[in-house]
C-alpha cells in the first residue's frame, strides 16, 4: 500500500505540472508556429500577386510624382538664370555665383551609395549683342579673354553646333532658352568599357537697357543633375541605387519632347553628337541593321513603332499632348508594362501640353513575375525551417519539462516521508473483536 501512495502522488504532482507547464507552453508554441505559417503564407500570397492593378497603379502614381519633381527642379534652373541677369557682370561675380550652386547627386563610396554634392552648373557666359564672350567660367575656373570666342558662330560653341546665342535673341524679356540635352555620343562599346554619357542643357536669357538688346546670359546645366531622376531609382523598389540594370527590365527613364531618349540605363540609347558636332542618328526600320553593327543605338520614340511595338509611338503622342497612362507592349518576346507621365515644365521651346518631355518607367511582367516566384520559394522555405526549429524546441522542452516533474515529484515524496512517522503512514489495524 505504501508503493501504491507514493505512486499516487507522483502521479498527482505529475499531472498538476502538465496542467501548470506544459499545457501553456504547447499553446504558446502552437500560437509562434500558427503566426509564423500564416505571415509566411501572406509574405508568400504578397510576392506572388506581382504586378496586379494595384502595383501597376502605385508605378504610375510614382511615374506622376517624379515628373513633377523634374519640372520643379528645371524651374528652379530657370530662375537661376533670371537671377544672373542682375547679377553683377564681373568675373568673380560670376564664378561665386556658380560655386553657391550645387546639388547632391548619389554616387559609390566604400560606405555604401551616398549623396555627394556636385556643381549644377559646368558653364557660365556673358555675350554681347554681337556673340562675344565677355566672361565665362569653365568647370570652375575662369576662362582667360584670349581664350574667349564669338558664339553667333556655332563651330565656335562647345559642341560645334549649338545655337543658344540666336534663339535666346529671339526671345522677350523674362523668357528663357532651354535646349536639348546635348553632349558627344557614348556608344555601345564604351559604355562597356566603362565610359558614361556626359552632357549639357544649355538656359540662356536675352539681356535689355533703354536702347535694346544688349547680349544674353547663358548657364550650361550637368546633365547628370537631370539623369539622376531616373538613373537611380527602380520602379518596383523603394531603395536607390547606383545604376539600374536594364538588363532587369525594371528601371526608369527620360525622354524629351521630339521623343529622343536622354536619360537611360544604358547610355548609348541616349542622344549624342558626333565630334564634329553632328547629331549621331536615331534607329529606324531602314537603318537598324547598320546602326547596331556600329553600336550606335539612338532612341527616338516616334520611330519605334516598326522596330519594337506599335504602342510606343502611341505613348510618346500621348505624353507630348500631357496625358499619363499604362501601356503594355512585347519587346524580345517578353510583355513590358510601362507607366509614364508628362514633365510639366515649359519655354519657349517646350510648349504645353508636353512640356520638357516624359518620364517613362518599365516593368519586364515575365521577369518580374521570375523574381517574384523565387522571392516566394525562399519565403516558403525560411517558414518551414522555422516550423521545423519550433517543433525541435517543443519536443525538447516537453523531454525536459516531463523530467522536472519527475525529479520534483520524487522530491516532494522524499520530504512527505521525512515528515510524516511511518506508523503514520500504515493503514489503521483493527482486532477482529472491533
Amino acid at each position: 500500500m505504501p508503493g501504491s501512495n507514493n505512486g499516487s502522488r507522483i502521479l498527482t504532482v505529475a499531472r498538476l505540472f502538465f496542467l501548470l507547464m506544459v499545457i501553456p507552453l504547447l499553446l504558446i508554441s502552437s500560437l509562434i508556429a500558427f503566426s509564423i505559417y500564416n505571415i509566411g503564407g501572406m509574405s508568400k500570397a504578397d510576392t506572388m500577386s506581382a504586378l496586379d492593378k494595384t502595383s501597376q497603379l502605385e508605378i504610375s502614381v510614382r511615374a506622376g510624382d517624379l515628373a513633377q519633381t523634374i519640372a520643379s527642379f528645371l524651374s528652379e534652373r530657370n530662375r537661376d538664370v533670371l537671377i544672373a541677369t542682375i547679377l553683377d557682370t564681373s568675373k568673380e561675380t560670376y564664378k561665386s555665383f556658380l560655386d553657391t550652386k550645387t546639388d547632391a547627386v548619389w554616387v559609390r563610396k566604400d560606405e555604401g551609395i551616398v549623396k555627394e554634392q556636385m556643381p549644377l552648373y559646368v558653364e557660365m557666359s556673358l555675350i554681347d549683342e554681337a556673340g562675344n564672350e565677355i566672361i565665362k567660367v569653365a568647370n570652375g575656373k575662369i576662362v582667360p579673354e584670349d581664350q574667349l570666342l564669338n558664339v553667333l558662330d556655332p563651330a565656335n560653341t562647345t559642341y560645334k553646333s549649338e545655337d543658344y546665342f540666336l534663339r535666346a535673341k529671339e526671345l522677350r524679356k523674362g523668357e528663357v532658352y532651354v535646349s536639348e540635352v546635348t553632349g558627344w555620343y557614348v556608344d555601345k562599346a564604351d559604355f562597356y568599357q566603362g565610359k558614361r554619357f556626359n552632357g549639357i542643357i544649355r538656359m540662356a536669357t536675352p539681356l535689355f537697357d533703354k536702347q535694346g538688346f544688349t547680349g544674353v546670359v547663358s548657364l550650361a546645366l550637368d546633365a547628370r543633375h537631370l539623369a539622376k531622376f531616373t538613373d537611380n531609382i527602380i520602379p518596383t523598389e523603394t531603395a536607390y541605387v547606383i545604376e539600374a540594370d536594364a538588363s532587369t527590365g525594371n528601371y526608369a527613364y527620360m525622354v524629351d519632347n521630339e521623343g529622343y531618349v536622354v536619360s537611360h540605363p544604358n547610355d548609348y540609347h541616349i542622344r549624342g553628337l558626333y565630334r564634329d558636332g553632328n547629331p549621331v542618328p536615331h534607329i529606324t526600320a531602314e537603318n537598324q541593321n547598320d546602326m547596331v553593327a556600329k553600336g550606335q543605338e539612338v532612341l527616338n520614340f516616334f520611330h519605334m513603332g516598326e522596330i519594337v511595338d506599335p504602342a510606343l509611338p502611341e505613348v510618346a503622342t500621348e505624353a507630348i499632348r500631357g496625358k499619363s497612362g499604362i501601356k503594355s507592349y512585347s519587346f524580345d518576346g517578353h510583355t513590358k508594362m510601362l507607366a509614364y507621365a508628362p514633365i510639366p515644365f515649359y519655354s519657349p521651346n517646350h510648349p504645353a501640353p508636353g512640356g520638357f518631355g516624359w518620364v517613362g518607367m518599365g516593368v519586364d511582367v515575365e521577369k518580374y513575375n521570375e523574381q517574384a516566384m523565387i522571392t516566394s520559394e525562399r519565403i516558403d522555405r525560411e517558414a518551414q525551417i522555422w516550423l521545423a526549429t519550433i517543433i525541435i524546441i517543443i519536443v525538447l522542452a516537453l523531454v525536459i519539462l516531463f523530467a522536472i516533474a519527475a525529479i520534483l515529484s520524487r522530491g516532494i515524496n522524499r520530504s512527505i516521508k521525512s515528515e510524516v512517522p511511518p506508523e503514520a503512514l500504515r493503514p489503521p489495524q483493527y482486532d477482529e473483536d472491533d
